[in-house]
């Protein structure tokens, strides 16, 4: 009867107290309690009654309001927290080891976040083994490639965008996979996908938008986007277009990722795209040949490139996307951008303040906003992560492409 007064306490505090830090006071006390439990089959059973209760509401990690406890029940010598709030190890100021409460099997860490960010997270046993958090339910992918999943961090504030989900009520576009091209420029054989909005056939020509690391883009655990752009334009939130997702993974050999090269302001590069691709793309769908109409996008790396291509070559690109930009690997990029070309060019940044790139990021707005550009800047409560890059391809979309 006690272990059942116990877990009903603690369910009336979240309920009446909701948001309130004494609930997350009062958990806390109470994982601390196990510790006087001497009776260790009493114990266990204790601590399986209130983590099962914890997982039913989804509630571990354990959030209030900015307050975050991170809970992991098992045997090991040591455990942290690994993941964007700590850079993954780059940021040693941020006390990631978590502590064991005494004469239990129980770890925890605290910490505090903005109520609205979204961050990627594993847990570190022993200091070598990493494991997704077993009590965790949210997961996102991340890594070059596709990679694997990650624990999600959500804060009480965050929203995952409506326009990731696919909805069965509406058209959707067509997708052809995996295109081959011979690449006398760069003298190998690069792989493409495009995307046609429904019904393209009777809508004259299209504006388009060339996606770097268009793998990563299209995969639907990491950008999603041919979701994206089926819902808003079902939604008419933007005109139909058309997109060209541009893999940087060697064809014959998908292990090997050839971004590292191709999106590191490489002129060759660009000379692919400009004299190659775009003709042989135009050629073969119905698109606008205008660069007023034509957007270039690409995260971290792309981010780096997408800009070297737009600001290089305004007469080809006329809009440009910047996902969490890699300008410190091209710090060249700043002044490249101070005196922009004209016509006059739209820019749309996203980065974010938690180990990503707001820094740089922030370093190009202040550019852009003594320039003649056309800029929108977002930041997001996240890291470097596709968590925090698939919520706003809709808002760069519809920064380009907005029914007037």
């Amino acid at each position: 009867m006690k272990s059942l007064c116990f877990i009903w306490i603690f369910f009336i505090e979240i309920s009446c107290f909701g948001q309130d830090y004494s609930s997350f006071k009062s958990t806390f006390e109470k994982l601390q309690q196990f510790s006087l439990i001497s009776d260790s089959t009493h114990q266990k059973e204790e601590i399986e009654k209130l983590f099962s209760s914890l997982r039913a509401f989804d509630k571990i990690p354990f959030i209030v309001e900015d307050s975050v406890l991170f809970l992991y029940r098992g045997n090991a010598s040591g455990v942290s927290w690994m993941g964007d709030f700590n850079g993954w190890g780059h940021d040693e100021k941020f006390e990631n080891r978590g502590k064991k409460i005494a004469n239990t099997n129980i770890w925890f860490l605290k910490s505090a976040f903005p109520k609205d960010a979204r961050l990627d997270y594993k847990i570190v046993l022993n200091n070598t083994d990493y494991i997704l958090d077993p009590e965790n339910k949210h997961q996102q992918w991340s890594g070059v490639g596709g990679g694997s999943p990650n624990s999600e961090l959500r804060m009480p504030l965050w929203k995952e965008d409506t326009e990731l989900t696919p909805r069965k009520d509406i058209p959707h576009g067509t997708l052809e996979h995996d295109i081959l091209f011979n690449s006398k420029i760069l003298g190998y054989q690069i792989m493409y996908s495009v995307y046609l909005p429904a019904g393209y056939e009777g809508m004259g020509k299209l504006p388009s938008i060339y996606v770097t690391d268009g793998y990563e883009y299209l995969l639907p655990q990491l950008g999603n986007m041919s979701t994206v752009l089926d819902n808003l334009i079902a939604e008419k939130k933007i005109k139909p277009i058309a997109a060209i997702f541009i893999d940087q993974r060697e064809p014959v050999n998908r292990s090997n990722n050839r971004r590292m090269q191709e999106l590191a302001m490489n002129k060759s590069y660009l000379d692919f795209f400009v004299k190659e691709l775009i003709p042989e793309i135009e050629k073969k769908y119905p698109l606008i040949a205008d660069a007023s109409q034509r957007a270039i996008l690409g995260t971290s790396m792309g981010g780096l490139t997408s800009t070297y291509f737009a600001f290089t070559r305004p007469d080809v690109f006329g809009m440009v996307g910047i996902q969490s930009p890699a300008f410190w690997i091209k710090p060249q990029i700043y002044q490249l951008c101070e005196n922009p070309s004209s016509p006059k060019m739209k820019v749309s940044i996203t980065s974010g303040p938690i180990n990503d790139t707001s820094k740089e990021s922030r370093k190009m707005k202040d550019i852009l906003a003594a320039s003649s550009c056309e800029y929108h800047y977002r930041e997001v409560n996240e890291g470097h992560s596709w968590g925090n890059w698939r919520n706003l391809i809709d808002d760069i979309l519809i920064d380009f492409f907005a029914l007037k």
